[in-house]
């Protein structure tokens, strides 16, 4: 296979889009190859995003009933805390590993001076 083609940043000619301008289009690469480059140009390693063609692109599968499922199963699971069993209400942070009153409990009163 030879060389991709390799375009400035910004300057690609009509008809060719990342993954996200496709996903904006309701569309996605479809098993297709890459096919160009965007460069920008940076002091330690250029900055390359890949291109598709957008005649080859076929529409966004739909959400099924078992995707949305699936979906929220990983979400609450995300919020969950480990330690407590509780819905946090936010994701917690994986650096952490717990939700924040866990992570970070308040200090009782009979410690505190008045």
């Amino acid at each position: 296979m030879g060389a991709l083609p390799v375009f400035r940043w910004r300057l690609a000619p009509d008809g060719y889009a990342t993954r996200r301008q496709l996903r904006a289009l309701g569309l996605r690469p479809g098993g297709q190859d890459v096919a160009a480059q965007f460069e920008r140009p940076r002091r330690r390693a250029p900055l390359v995003a890949y291109l598709y063609r957008i005649d080859l692109a076929k529409p966004v599968r739909p959400m099924t009933p078992g995707r949305w499922a699936a979906l929220d199963k990983a979400n609450t699971a995300l919020r969950t805390c480990p330690n407590c069993r509780k819905d946090a209400g936010y994701s917690i942070p994986r650096s952490i590993g717990m939700c924040n009153a866990c992570a970070y409990p308040a200090p009782s009163d009979s410690l505190r001076s008045t």
